[in-house]
């Protein structure tokens, strides 16, 4: 179980996609990534291409390798959790350096897709799928 002192966050920063929600705190380091005390190559299954979408803040600054990101994020599944990273990560690059804030702004890494799955209404199948009728 990796350990990075925490003392020291320098930004934090909230993201939400669908049902998941991420918390990051960014703390000076090497540019290691702790998802829920795992490293993050492990949570994300070896999955190197969802990291690089966890850093695209800090990678459009070339500062991925000055920051360590702690993050903690439950709920929904592995895009809705790396979508809201994304943001959260963003959101804390823009409370470090307000002169970032334009920038990642103008990328659109700062907007939240609030689109969330519509509830199933009773009577129905699904949201909106209703049981075949018959006219005869």
């Amino acid at each position: 179980m990796p350990t990075i002192e925490t003392k020291n966050i320098l930004s934090t920063g909230v993201g939400r996609r669908k049902s998941a929600s991420a918390f990051v705190q960014i703390v000076s380091g090497k540019g290691e990534i702790i998802i829920n005390q795992q490293p993050g190559i492990e949570y994300f299954h070896f999955n190197s291409q969802a990291l690089s979408i966890c850093k695209t803040a800090l990678e459009i600054f070339n500062s991925e390798n000055s920051y360590n990101i702690i993050i903690g994020v439950s709920g929904g599944g592995l895009t809705g959790q790396i979508q809201a990273i994304r943001l959260a990560v963003a959101n804390a690059v823009s409370k470090l350096d307000s002169t970032k804030r334009v920038k990642l702004r103008t990328l659109g890494l700062l907007s939240r897709d609030t689109r969330v799955k519509e509830r199933k209404k009773y009577g129905l199948k699904k949201a909106r799928k209703a049981p075949q009728f018959s006219k005869r």
